[in-house]
C-alpha cells in the first residue's frame, strides 16, 4: 500500500495523529502563531503554545479550533498542511494520504464540510469524517461491532460527549460545550474573585494538572500561584489548595455529569442493562482529572473507569475506522468521499 492511512483527532486543545503501522506519531497543541503584518505562519504546535500570552503585537497566537469545530478555516488548513507534511514528507501527487478526521457528533453539515475541505486542501487524497464518540469507543477497545451497549464519555478541550454505541454506530448521545478549557476558565475566575489575582490560561491548566480533583482529596495538596494583583497591578504570589480548585471546577463538572445522565436516560432498556453490567469508559484529556471516574460513579450509579491512554483513543479509533472503512462506512457521513 503506497498511500499512507492517517487518523486525526482535530481537537480544540490538541491534535493527535495516528499512522497505520506506526501508531500515534504526533501529539501537538492546536495552536498557531501568525505574523500580523502578512498573516504568515511563524510557529505551530508546542513552539506556538510556548508563546501564548508572551508575544508582541506583531505576532498573534491563536487556537483555530473552538468547541471542537473550525473557528478559522485558513489557519486550520495551514495547521493541517503543516502536520500532514511533517508525517508524510514531500507529497507525491499519485499517492496522497487517506485521512479520517474526528468531529463532534452534534456539528452541522456546514461544519463537517469545513473540516473535510480543510483536509483536502491540506493535501489529503481522500478525507472521511467520524463522530468523536464513535472513534473514542473504537480506540478504547470497546466491542462496538457487537449488539451490546458500550458507553463512552469523551471529555475534550472544548466539548464533552457521552454516547452509547452498538453495531458500529451511535444509538443515543448527548453533548455539552464544556470541557478542559471551561475547567481552566473556572479556576481563573475563582482566583480572580477570591484573591484579586489575574492569571493566564497556561497557569490555570498547570494548577488543574498539579492539584485539581473532581472530588475532595483525602490528603489535601497545595501550590504557589504567581500572577498580577488586580488592585495595584504588581506581581503577586498566593498559595491555593486542592479543595479550592475542586470548588472552582464544581459548576462545569456538574454540567458534564448532567450530560452523562441525559444519555443514560435516553438509553433503550436492553442497552441500559448492558451498561450497568459493563460500566462506562472515559476518554479524552479530561479523563486524566483526578477522581473523575469516582464522581461519575457516585452521580449515576454506573461503574466508570478511565481508558488506557485516554488522550489517544479518538486518534486511534479514527485510524482503525479507516483501516476497516468498508465495515464502518454506513455509520459515517456519506456526503464525502
Amino acid at each position: 500500500m503506497l498511500e499512507k492511512q492517517i487518523g486525526i483527532d482535530l481537537g480544540t486543545v490538541n491534535v493527535l495523529v495516528y499512522v497505520r503501522g506506526r501508531g500515534i506519531v504526533l501529539h501537538e497543541p492546536s495552536v498557531v502563531a501568525i505574523r500580523a503584518r502578512d498573516s504568515k505562519m511563524v510557529a505551530v504546535g508546542h513552539e506556538a503554545y510556548d508563546m501564548l500570552g508572551r508575544t508582541p503585537e506583531s505576532i498573534e497566537v491563536a487556537r483555530p479550533m473552538r468547541d471542537g469545530v473550525i473557528a478559522d478555516f485558513v489557519v486550520t488548513e495551514a495547521m493541517l498542511r503543516y502536520f500532514i507534511k511533517a508525517i508524510v514528507g514531500r507529497f507525491n501527487p499519485l499517492f496522497k494520504p487517506k485521512v479520517m478526521i474526528s468531529t463532534p457528533r452534534g456539528v452541522t453539515s456546514v461544519e463537517e464540510r469545513a473540516v473535510h475541505d480543510a483536509a483536502m486542501q491540506a493535501g489529503a487524497g481522500a478525507a472521511y469524517l467520524i463522530p468523536e464518540p464513535l472513534a473514542a469507543a473504537y480506540g478504547a477497545g470497546l466491542p462496538i461491532g457487537t449488539p451490546t451497549g458500550n458507553m463512552v464519555v469523551d471529555m475534550g478541550g472544548g466539548t464533552t460527549e457521552a454516547a452509547i454505541v452498538s453495531m458500529y454506530d451511535i444509538v443515543v448521545w448527548s453533548s455539552v460545550r464544556v470541557g478542559g478549557n471551561r475547567l481552566d476558565e473556572s479556576i481563573t475566575s475563582y482566583i480572580r474573585k477570591k484573591y484579586n489575582l489575574l492569571i493566564g490560561d497556561q497557569t490555570a491548566e498547570e494548577i488543574k494538572i498539579a492539584i485539581g480533583s473532581a472530588l475532595p482529596l483525602e490528603e489535601e495538596r497545595s501550590m504557589e500561584v504567581r500572577g498580577r494583583d488586580q488592585v495595584n497591578g504588581l506581581p503577586k504570589t498566593i498559595r491555593i489548595t486542592s479543595a479550592e480548585v475542586t470548588e472552582a471546577m464544581s459548576e462545569p463538572l456538574q454540567a458534564i455529569v448532567s450530560t452523562v445522565r441525559a444519555t443514560l436516560e435516553k438509553a433503550p432498556p436492553e442497552l441500559a442493562a448492558d451498561i450497568i453490567d459493563r460500566g462506562m469508559v472515559i476518554t479524552g484529556g479530561g479523563a486524566q482529572l483526578r477522581n473523575i471516574s469516582r464522581l461519575f460513579t457516585a452521580e449515576t450509579g454506573v461503574p466508570a473507569y478511565v481508558a488506557e491512554n485516554p488522550m489517544a483513543c479518538v486518534a486511534l479509533g479514527a485510524g482503525q475506522a479507516l483501516e476497516n472503512y468498508e465495515i464502518m462506512r454506513r455509520s459515517l457521513p456519506t456526503v464525502y468521499s
